[in-house]
């Protein structure tokens, strides 16, 4: 193979004139565009990591917000339980309250029954004693089985009346 040295010298002429052009009408608005590139994308890499930063602290804060609710919350249940609490005392407190005095009242009205059944007794009791001995007067009895007869009877017509 033979080497023409013509070619290679016009080779690197042409090459030399074709790089000439190029720096002059091509390079600087093709290093132009790439560095408006490169500022782009550094531009963007900077946002997102302004972005990333921003969300970290979005989520610490979230988190941040997460326990205090749920502190609060825990606080909000403790306090209910503790009112509830309290408001069954008071419940059962009023309810024993009532059924003290519905008993204490019971037991005066059983009395004051009592009392008027035994006034009542007394009263009857002292009517019919009245009529047996009134019988007793009108009728002369000698025997004294018959005063036990007529006692008894007498008895019995009380026993029945009441």
């Amino acid at each position: 193979m033979e080497i023409v040295y013509t070619n290679i010298i016009f080779t690197i002429v042409a090459f030399g004139i074709l790089y000439f052009l190029l720096s002059k009408y091509a390079f600087s608005k093709l290093f132009a565009v790439m560095e408006t590139r490169r500022e782009l994308v550094m531009q963007q890499m900077d946002e997102a990591t302004k972005t990333r930063e921003q969300a970290v602290a979005y989520v610490e804060e979230q988190k941040q917000a997460l326990n205090s609710a749920r502190k609060e919350a825990q606080t909000i249940i403790q306090q209910s339980q503790i009112t509830s609490s309290q408001q069954v005392e008071r419940i059962l407190e009023q309810a024993k309250a009532d059924a003290s005095r519905v008993k204490d009242e019971a037991v005066r009205d059983i009395e004051n029954e009592k009392k008027k059944a035994v006034e009542e007794l007394r009263s009857e009791i002292g009517t019919v004693s009245v009529r047996i001995a009134s019988k007793l007067l009108q009728k002369e009895v000698s025997v004294s089985g018959e005063q036990e007869q007529l006692v008894d009877q007498y008895l019995k017509e009380v026993g029945g009346q009441s």
